[in-house]
């Protein structure tokens, strides 16, 4: 089974907040046996928030499916044992403070010289060597330092994605470094040492915006709801005061929103229209010809028109709207606090039910795992 692939995979997570954390959930859902080792006091996402039943709906979310093993690495005795129990793992992931892990002994290049078939993935905020590698780092900070709240929000003002979506990124790039690891290893016996940070992962989403500013020394705009290299492509008012989300990509949708849609094929060849880049350039002129058409027409008119010319299009949905969508998926997981629900992960594998492992108590698994890689 697919959801199994990684079974017989011991993974070691010494991670806290977001990105690490994350990274092993995703392997934990591939099959992969994953031991958390927490800090005594545990991992500060546990008080995120208290909104389960007074435990974190946050930090389950981040950590199902683990065991959760507590030590103080300092230690000699703790120190000890997880050394035991990494000269038997797979996979070894930490985001603790820069260089704190290599400092406690922990480092990729002495734990491979112990186990050379060890897959390490060091996850920081700004990568190895530099003026930053010592930076400590949120995802807040490297939102702003990315550059990439510069090209977010409304364009008096810069915005920040309301996700972590660097944590999320760099755990992702992470999970797909880690697999391509394993298939290497599985070819060779080799394990490796893996580094990702928060910093190089958003830069990378940040690459066209970049390229666009070196090749023609213009700064992409903020455009609010709207997209700075692509147009139409926002949220436009209908004439009974709701907004609906539409989203052209090439000339052909074009040609088609004009002729079905605004019903003013005259539009598709205006020289200020004829194509992405003229329309881009005059956007503001375009979305207040596509609302005036608009004004005078209702939702389900325009959903209609959308429908017909084939046109993507959306709600731009409030938080209580979300329950209820007919394309939202769930799952049920286990807590100390009671069962919760939370999104099911995206991936689907037909014939196969989606992996919902259970959030463990701070130091839930400690005895056992104790007992377990013992002297």
């Amino acid at each position: 089974m697919l959801n199994n692939a990684l079974e017989g995979i011991l993974v070691v997570e010494m991670g806290q907040a977001v990105a690490a954390p994350f990274c092993a959930t995703r392997l934990a859902e591939a099959g992969a046996r994953v031991i958390k080792v927490e800090r005594p006091g545990g991992d500060f996402a546990r008080a995120y928030d208290d909104h389960h039943n007074g435990s974190s709906a946050f930090f389950a979310w981040l950590n199902r499916g683990k065991e959760s093993l507590v030590l103080d690495i300092k230690d000699a005795d703790d120190a000890a044992l997880l050394h035991r129990i990494l000269d038997e793992a797979d996979v070894f992931i930490q985001n603790l403070a820069p260089g704190a892990a290599a400092r406690a002994g922990f480092g990729a290049e002495a734990l491979r010289a112990r186990n050379p078939r060890l897959i390490t993935c060091d996850i920081s905020g700004y990568g190895e060597g530099g003026a930053y590698e010592d930076m400590r780092a949120y995802d807040l900070l490297v939102q702003a330092e990315s550059g990439m709240a510069a090209v977010s929000g409304e364009p008096e003002a810069p915005g920040r994605c309301g996700l972590s979506v660097c944590d999320l990124t760099c755990a992702t790039n992470a999970y797909a470094g880690i697999l391509q690891a394993l298939i290497a290893r599985w070819r060779t016996g080799e394990g490796a040492s893996l580094a990702v940070s928060l910093f190089g992962s958003m830069t990378d989403w940040m690459t066209v915006f970049l390229a666009v500013y070196e090749l023609t020394g213009k700064v992409a705009p903020r455009t609010g709801f709207s997209h700075s290299l692509i147009a139409p492509y926002g949220a436009f008012r209908i004439g009974d005061g709701s907004k609906l989300v539409i989203a052209i990509q090439n000339q052909r949708e074009w040609g088609r929103f004009c002729e079905t849609v605004l019903q003013r094929p005259e539009m598709t060849d205006r020289p200020e229209y004829k194509d992405n880049p003229a329309r881009t350039e005059n956007r503001e002129t375009l979305n207040a010809e596509i609302e005036s058409i608009f004004a005078g027409l209702d939702r389900d008119t325009v959903m209609a028109r959308l429908r017909e010319g084939a046109i993507a299009f959306g709600s731009l949905n409030e938080l209580p709207d979300m329950p209820n969508h007919p394309a939202l998926r769930r799952v049920e997981i286990d807590t100390e606090a009671g069962p919760l629900r939370i999104v099911a992960p995206a991936l689907r594998v037909a014939g196969e039910d989606t992996p919902a492992g259970a959030v463990p108590a701070l130091g839930a698994d400690s005895d056992r795992l104790r007992a377990e890689f013992a002297a």
